[in-house]
């Protein structure tokens, strides 16, 4: 199956890495225009270049998703570039660990900022132009810790359950204007990404005699049913579902990839 978005206008946040990097690589293939933010502008080019060696079409915006300012500015380069914005995939977040008595108070705001303020200032700022082109489908990650709680991981588990909730409310204020915008949160659980160097102490390179893929196999070994981590084409496939026609009576929902692990 091909071109199950095809035209449409899709903005990811996070985009450079791990299940935002896949979003945007998958969106793409399947005939999406792909707006991809970050504050990386490196990876960023690298990722605009790859997506249209394959054939696709992106463009970069270094884009800070805890500044109100910034995300006023991304949707008016939207809007004028493009007319209007179709799929919205709040990704950008961080993870950090550590017992509640020892976490700053810097830390929690600053994951808060970003993993829950984001997502509230994107959903406030691009309905608008949603609804103005008749609809669209926004796509908040949360993760099967805003499902299934878990020690040291109090802050992080604390967002990411705020923003399935968040993500209800909308859906109900959506659906009362009849506006046609879906909003659904999508709940990854131990995915192969760089956001586990700093939630279980993890180095892609095995730098702290700690490698992620070493580390996180063993780790979902005995704590995923499913006995293995997720790929983030994994998580993509369903960021690509919700934000197709395919999913037209969807918003509300949680779409939980997690290979069984916040049921077990």
């Amino acid at each position: 199956m091909g071109g199950r978005v095809e035209g449409k206008i899709a903005c990811i946040t996070g985009a450079t890495g791990g299940i935002g990097r896949a979003a945007a690589l998958t969106l793409a293939r399947e005939g999406a225009l792909v707006v991809a933010t970050d504050l990386a502008a490196d990876r960023g080019a690298e990722l605009v270049a790859e997506i249209e060696a394959a054939g696709g079409k992106a463009r970069f915006l270094a884009h800070d998703v805890t500044d109100e300012d910034a995300w006023a500015g991304v949707i008016a380069d939207i809007d004028r570039e493009h007319g209007r914005l179709d799929v919205l995939v709040n990704n950008a977040g961080i993870g950090l660990s550590a017992p509640v008595t020892e976490m700053s108070l810097s830390d929690w705001r600053r994951q808060t900022a970003v993993n829950l303020d984001g997502t509230f200032l994107g959903v406030k700022h691009a309905l608008p132009l949603m609804r103005r082109g008749g609809g669209g489908s926004i796509v908040n990650v949360s993760s099967i810790a805003g499902l299934k709680a878990s020690p040291n991981v109090s802050g992080y588990c604390a967002t990411k359950a705020a923003v399935r909730y968040f993500t209800k409310s909308v859906a109900l204020e959506c659906a009362a204007l009849k506006d046609g915008v879906r909003v659904n949160s999508l709940h990854p659980g131990i995915v192969a990404t760089a956001i586990w160097d700093s939630l279980i102490g993890t180095r892609p390179d095995g730098s702290n005699e700690r490698p992620r893929g070493a580390t996180l196999a063993a780790f979902t070994e005995r704590a995923v049913p499913f006995g293995r981590p997720g790929l983030p084409e994994e998580v993509a496939a369903g960021v690509l579902w919700l934000a197709s026609d395919e999913s037209s009576y969807v918003s509300g929902t949680e779409l939980v990839i997690d290979g069984a692990r916040s049921i077990a």
